[in-house]
């Protein structure tokens, strides 16, 4: 899945599912903007 030009939100992202989707969507070359309780998790 290739994901360049193509933008991301993805919420609960400090932690457990959501870190691990915001990791693979920057992978794939999505730019990826993450919310999360915690910033010093993000």
């Amino acid at each position: 899945m290739k994901l360049e030009s193509k933008t991301a939100i993805v919420t609960g992202a400090s932690q457990g599912i959501g870190t691990a989707i915001s990791k693979c969507l920057a992978e794939e070359g999505a730019e990826v903007f993450m919310l999360g309780r915690s910033i010093n998790r993000l």
